[in-house]
């Protein structure tokens, strides 16, 4: 699931962080009780009318890309699909995955409009094993206690081919005390200090201001370089 998606459950998706109105509209609580439901349960959230979050890309996907030739691009966690959709518009071939079949049904939707063409996979991100063949590999908003998060990152990172980018964007741990929305577990929150991948470059790695509304939330965003 991508805007804000990341699950404890038995099948995991991404928590992809809310934006602007949606954090807003989005108690810690409510936020909180997300990450403890399961596909079924995130089926259930994604079946209410219209998008559960934005069909906006994130910033600092947008951000972080113009420069980069478009090539083969997975995006894991994708929920309802923004931020695959935007890189189809601009050219990459795109493969979204989640594990909630309404959100991935309303991606699917989200691309039709746009009229671009996305590929999408059902499956649970634990339980995912990447081809090292692409050229970006998108982590947005995929929030998971550490040791599963680790053991993401570095399939992820294995799933980037030489001269290809991995780009992590998450709730930064400093959101807790200075910032709105997202986790309060302390625990699922990223650090840019955490997302280490060897043989990588950095591009990027900071944690970074993202305005909502009248506030503030803070985002660790990492930009790795694959070496090659």
């Amino acid at each position: 699931m991508d805007s804000t998606s990341s699950s404890v459950g038995t099948a995991r998706g991404g928590f992809a962080g809310p934006d602007a109105q949606e954090a807003k509209a989005t108690p810690a609580g409510w936020l909180a009780s997300l990450l403890l439901m399961d596909a079924a349960a995130w089926d259930a959230r994604y079946d209410a009318a219209g998008l559960l979050w934005s069909a906006e890309p994130n910033q600092f996907v947008v951000r972080e890309l113009p420069g980069r030739p478009a090539g083969r691009a997975i995006d894991l966690g994708c929920g309802e699909g923004r931020n695959a959709v935007w890189l189809a518009t601009q050219g990459w071939t795109v493969l979204g995955v989640d594990f909630s079949a309404v959100a991935l049904a309303k991606a699917a939707q989200l691309a039709a409009a746009a009229g671009v063409t996305v590929g999408w996979e059902q499956t649970d991100l634990l339980e995912w094993r990447p081809e090292p063949n692409h050229d970006l590999v998108l982590l947005v908003y995929v929030h998971l206690p550490p040791p599963q998060r680790q053991a993401l990152l570095a399939r992820a990172a294995a799933g980037v081919a030489p001269g290809g980018s991995l780009l992590v964007v998450g709730h930064d741990r400093r959101n807790l005390a200075d910032g709105v929305g997202g986790p309060q577990d302390p625990a699922l929150l990223w650090t840019p200090d955490e997302v280490i991948a060897p043989g990588f470059v950095d591009r990027c790695r900071e944690t970074a201001p993202r305005p909502v509304e009248d506030q503030v939330a803070w985002d660790t965003v990492v930009h790795l370089v694959r070496s090659g």
